[in-house]
């Protein structure tokens, strides 16, 4: 296959897979879509991977060219060689692969703390993110719903699919029954790579609020919370009111993860939010 670097767009009728080669690990590319088309880079949540957005891609990428990355340590990247599962480093590594793509600019959309990699990337390449999208993604730290999920044991990994369900149950409006796919991509990553990328996230909202990292970016910001989200107490969406210009929308019946359980209503809310953005951005170039 040729390197993204090398022929870094596609067109709508060749879906591409690939693998880009960095420093710290290999990261695994998808892209679908117009090649010339606006961009939309969409970042997946902790023990998820690319294919969380699985459903939403037929959707969006008859208008955009959708990016899709596996961060390091999930789905088919690697683990970072260094260890580094550090939210402002990922920010760095998504800089490198948008760059590796040919990419101007882009409206950055992140699920649960993929929302957190989205802000680190428009912190540290703000000239890149044209605008940011969060979907489920907790603002502070006291929004955390404690979780009775099981602790997963490092002696015991990887953990059977029962202990993967009742562990990711909560991922969802209560009856959804978690996908295979999302249970099989648990197992395939390492404890190592689970447990640090949640710690990390920790990390970054516990050092400042992402209200108020939004705040300094004065970046346009959407956010989409459902109000059965059973991971982040639903009102705590309010809180990125004080962004100026934010939008925030509250979905009736959603859980965590909207993007799988009602993607037809997630895109109906980013379609029209990204094409603003892409205009604006594209008459700033």
């Amino acid at each position: 296959m040729t390197p993204p670097e090398r022929h870094p767009h596609v067109n709508a009728a060749a879906p591409e897979d690939s693998v880009l080669r960095l420093e710290q690990g290999d990261i695994h590319v998808s892209q679908d879509g117009p090649g010339d088309a606006p961009v939309l880079l969409l970042i997946h949540g902790s023990a998820a991977s690319g294919r969380s957005w699985d459903a939403m891609v037929p959707l969006l990428a008859t208008l955009h060219r959708v990016i899709r990355i596996d961060l390091p340590g999930h789905g088919r990247s690697a683990e970072p060689a260094d260890g580094d599962y550090a939210t402002p480093e990922q920010g760095r590594r998504i800089g490198t692969v948008l760059d590796r793509l040919g990419v101007g600019h882009a409206t950055v959309v992140g699920h649960s703390s993929g929302g957190y990699a989205a802000t680190a990337l428009a912190e540290h390449r703000p000239g890149l993110v044209a605008a940011l999208a969060l979907i489920s993604t907790g603002p502070r730290m006291d929004a955390f719903i404690p979780q009775g999920a099981a602790v997963f044991d490092p002696a015991q990994w990887p953990p059977a699919d029962d202990r993967i369900r009742e562990f990711a149950s909560t991922a969802f409006r209560a009856g959804y029954r978690v996908p295979q796919e999302l249970v099989d991509e648990l197992r395939g990553m390492t404890y190592r790579a689970v447990t640090a990328a949640m710690q990390a996230s920790i990390a970054y909202l516990n050092q400042r609020p992402l209200p108020d990292r939004l705040t300094a970016l004065g970046k346009p910001l959407q956010v989409i919370f459902g109000d059965e989200d059973r991971r982040w107490r639903p009102a705590s969406a309010a809180d990125y009111r004080v962004v100026p210009g934010a939008e925030v929308e509250l979905l009736p019946g959603a859980g965590h993860t909207p993007i799988l359980e009602d993607p037809a209503r997630i895109a109906a809310l980013l379609l029209p939010f990204a094409a603003v953005h892409a205009v604006r951005a594209s008459r700033a170039t």
